[in-house]
């Protein structure tokens, strides 16, 4: 048990790594589009390959169908409920955050990070240690995710021990996500474990849609496309040899 909150902590550690980049290595709003579409690619390649697979694999019925459009949905509403809070622009590597709510802010990154962080804990759980393919999925995408909502803070006036308490408040919030994820569903059937993978597959997508991949585009232009393939081999290649 203690493995699945120390593994979730870890994944999400790289928040802050993102921070510190953001902040004392500043980059270029075109790189950070380019690193956006990376992670992006790596995320969509563990969605296919290390949720919604599995969850097929593992259901024997169509609760994964209904667990990828549930995932999905509850997004979107979550989603649009912090939106309408004040945090639309979580993410926002231009400073956009300064007209919206702290408080929907910090809702938003969490909803963000919490769905891949329960499916740490239920690898775990399933496979008596952590996937290596999707724990390094997660890592590699938070990073960029980190640099650019770092970016955005910053520039809209946030101090830096703020946006490092931030990113600490998320990194544990993660790590009790992932805790959960092993210690909720210890008993369950084949049917709910396929049904919270794909769950997780959809809130995972839908999120992609809606912030990482159109900040990507912003930024980075045609090229997003190329770097988003790259993330999604690259990916792909530590689930086969896994």
């Amino acid at each position: 048990m203690a493995e699945a909150l120390l593994w979730g902590m870890f994944a999400s550690s790289a928040l802050i790594v993102g921070g510190a980049v953001a902040i004392w290595l500043p980059v270029g709003f075109r790189t950070l589009g380019l690193v956006m579409a990376f992670g992006a690619g790596v995320l969509i390649s563990a969605v296919a390959f290390e949720l919604v697979e599995d969850a097929f694999e593992t259901s024997g019925d169509r609760s994964w169908v209904l667990g990828l459009f549930a995932g999905a949905l509850v997004f979107f509403v979550g989603d649009a409920l912090i939106d309408r809070m004040g945090g639309a622009d979580r993410k926002h590597s231009g400073g956009a955050q300064q007209s919206g709510s702290a408080l929907a802010i910090v809702l938003g990154i969490v909803l963000d990070g919490v769905p891949e962080s329960m499916v740490l804990g239920l690898t775990v759980l399933e496979e008596g240690s952590v996937s290596l393919a999707f724990l390094a999925a997660v890592f590699l995408s938070n990073v960029p995710e980190a640099v650019a909502a770092t970016s955005g803070l910053t520039t809209a006036g946030w101090a830096r021990r703020h946006v490092f308490g931030l990113w600490g408040l998320v990194t544990v919030v993660c790590g009790v996500a992932s805790l959960a994820g092993y210690a909720l569903f210890d008993a369950a059937s084949p049917a709910t474990i396929a049904f919270v993978l794909a769950f997780a597959g959809g809130a995972i997508l839908t999120m992609l849609a809606d912030t990482m991949m159109p900040e990507a585009y912003e930024h980075g232009g045609k090229l997003v496309g190329l770097c988003t393939t790259l993330g999604f081999a690259l990916a792909f290649t530590l689930s086969v040899l896994e």
